[in-house]
């Protein structure tokens, strides 16, 4: 099936637009935070009040168009593999069918609509696909260990020399970034 090229491409490029969004959502917030303080300069707090409303709401669609960047991003790793084992099924054929006016519209609500029916198609894909992610998952993980991206936070914080306040697990705050520092050292 060589449409599904061009809707992978779709795909990927769609990510690419949902983070760029992000991006536009961090810098709108930091545009509100900034008339936030001029506003509390000039004694006016209801137009402060307003302004900081507006920063929290961009700060949550920031956090959304991140997240449905990345989910966006996952499926299509997933659709690259079922491309490769040659199992795009009929049932996924028509979901890819109606993805890119979806994708085009960036609603994130409409392109969640369209992952979740992605992610059931992958829910039936067959053992054969299965094994080969298993295989695969050696050298590339699909899903990512929570402790292994809380420990490279506290890495790259450590590096920056900030203090990362992460909820932790027990017995791990602060001290998992230098353990592994030191135990690389």
């Amino acid at each position: 099936l060589t449409y599904t090229a061009e809707h992978l491409f779709n795909l990927k490029f769609a990510a690419k637009e949902l983070n760029r969004n992000s991006k536009k959502c961090d810098k709108e917030e930091k545009a509100e935070k900034a008339k936030i303080k001029k506003a509390i300069q000039k004694g006016n707090m209801e137009v402060a009040r307003i302004h900081a409303e507006n920063a929290i709401r961009q700060k949550n669609q920031a956090i959304n168009f991140l997240r449905m960047s990345a989910r966006v991003d996952a499926v299509a790793a997933r659709v690259q593999t079922a491309v490769t084992m040659g199992k795009v099924t009929k049932s996924m054929a028509g979901v890819v069918k109606s993805m890119d006016a979806t994708l085009k519209s960036m609603n994130l609500e409409k392109i969640s609509a369209l992952m979740d029916k992605f992610e059931h198609q992958f829910e039936t894909l067959d053992v054969q696909t299965q094994q080969m992610e298993d295989t695969m998952s050696n050298t590339t993980t699909l899903t990512t260990p929570q402790n292994q991206v809380d420990m490279l936070l506290q890495e790259m914080a450590d590096e920056a020399g900030l203090d990362l306040n992460m909820e932790l697990p027990q017995g791990q705050t602060g001290s998992v970034g230098t353990s592994v520092a030191s135990a690389e050292q």
